[in-house]
């Protein structure tokens, strides 16, 4: 066997310190607690009561500065939002809103069932045909969450036999799936390809999974994903690819950009909830694989369908994304402008990615973006692969002309004072 370690994924956005195993990926405290002193218990092996231990851990999350905080904001609070991942801006689109609540009231507030018993509607059917014509596949599987689609695929795809081979930036719902799958797993530098085939290499004959995503979501840059997919022809292995942050940013995504959509050893996972501005996810690839996602895969099959409001949302939003590739358009001018004036080079996706001095200059300067109306992102250690804190812009094309302009005119003064 080749020297390349089996390791955990790094905690994605708000976990620890990957740890080297030669097992299959232990079952860990997913908000860190695990790392920080005083969360464990009392020293004597005895345990402490609910109420003690949850205090301990509540102060462990305060001094190491991971506390979080829920920010409820109202439907109309006059700022511009740079923060979240709206990116085409259809979630309160007029079409997107009518469909929404016209299956509400036609079908009801929820699916109420799962799929496979009567929660599969032929709005399911009609959200899915349409996302995989549109995307170039030749069949899609709707998903309550872009979480629970990511969950599916590796889980129903992999366990203890199989090989997981996953980029070092992958997105914490592909982490959790590893975990759960129990599948043998080798962690490689990101975006290096040759480290990819080293690992395959490493391992002939045996069933294996290739996981990226085509845009990442901190640093915003790109999969290299033909020279991936090459590989993985060589190897015989599968890539699976999330577009999470590609589809409508780069309309159908970059799989079908690179030529690839529709190969039978490529299969690609998406939110509903960014680009799409509604919520829930789907995996496209050949039928045996949705067909086998059917049958197997356990978010799925125990999960009730995709609610009739969000499943018609998305629909709209897709038929909307489909014709009006100027809104695409936007977002790209946008973000490669907001990268020039701060000489950093321009992501691949919507959101830029503007680094700072340190986590209290990154927070300060939120801060200061907040009050002058102006709401953007912050990444801060450990939420980051590499350690550096930046604010989190999204280029979005939901917020007009004047209101863009208004927003980088005070990113610029209030991120160039504390840079």
């Amino acid at each position: 066997m080749s020297g390349l370690p089996l390791v955990e994924p790094p905690e994605p956005l708000g976990g620890g310190v990957s740890r080297p195993t030669q097992s299959p990926p232990r079952k860990t405290d997913r908000v860190g607690l695990d790392s920080l002193a005083g969360a464990r218990g009392s020293t004597d092996g005895a345990t402490p009561p609910w109420d003690d231990w949850l205090a301990e851990a509540a102060g462990a999350r305060e001094a190491a500065g991971l506390t979080r905080r829920l920010r409820p904001r109202g439907a109309d609070d006059g700022l511009v939002d740079l923060a979240g991942n709206d990116y085409l801006g259809l979630s309160r689109h007029p079409e997107v809103r009518h469909a929404a609540a016209e299956a509400a009231m036609r079908w009801g507030g929820g699916a109420g069932a799962s799929r496979l018993v009567t929660g599969t509607l032929t709005l399911h059917e009609q959200l899915e045909a349409e996302l995989a014509d549109w995307l170039g596949q030749p069949a899609a599987l709707a998903f309550s969450t872009g979480y629970h689609a990511n969950l599916s695929v590796v889980g129903a795809l992999a366990d203890r036999s199989a090989h997981v081979v996953s980029d070092a930036h992958i997105h914490a719902s592909l982490v959790d799936a590893v975990r759960l799958s129990r599948a043998q797993l080798t962690v490689v530098p990101h975006n290096d390809v040759a480290a990819v085939r080293a690992a395959l290499a490493a391992r002939p004959g045996v069933r294996s999974l290739v996981l990226a995503e085509s845009v990442y979501s901190v640093l915003g840059d790109e999969a290299p994903l033909a020279e991936l997919a090459e590989v993985c022809t060589e190897h015989g292995a599968l890539l699976v690819v999330d577009e999470a942050h590609g589809v409508g940013v780069h309309g159908p995504g970059l799989v079908h950009r690179n030529g690839l959509a529709g190969r039978s050893d490529v299969l690609v996972t998406a939110t509903l909830s960014k680009s799409l501005g509604s919520q829930g996810g789907a995996v496209l690839g050949p039928p045996a694989a949705i067909d086998h996602l059917v049958n197997t895969a356990r978010p799925f099959i125990f999960d009730t369908g995709l609610a009739p409001a969000s499943t018609a949302a998305a629909l709209a939003a897709t038929r909307i994304a489909r014709t009006r590739p100027e809104l695409a358009d936007t977002i790209r001018a946008r973000v490669a402008g907001l990268a020039s004036a701060f000489g950093i080079p321009s992501p691949a996706g919507a959101v830029l990615s503007v680094p700072m001095a340190s986590p209290e200059a990154a927070v300060a300067a939120q801060a200061d973006l907040l009050a002058e109306g102006v709401r953007v992102g912050c990444f801060r250690p450990p939420s980051v692969p590499d350690g550096v804190s930046r604010l989190r812009v999204t280029a979005g094309a939901g917020v007009t002309d004047e209101e863009w302009e208004r927003a980088v005119k005070a990113i610029d003064t209030i991120v160039g004072e504390v840079r």
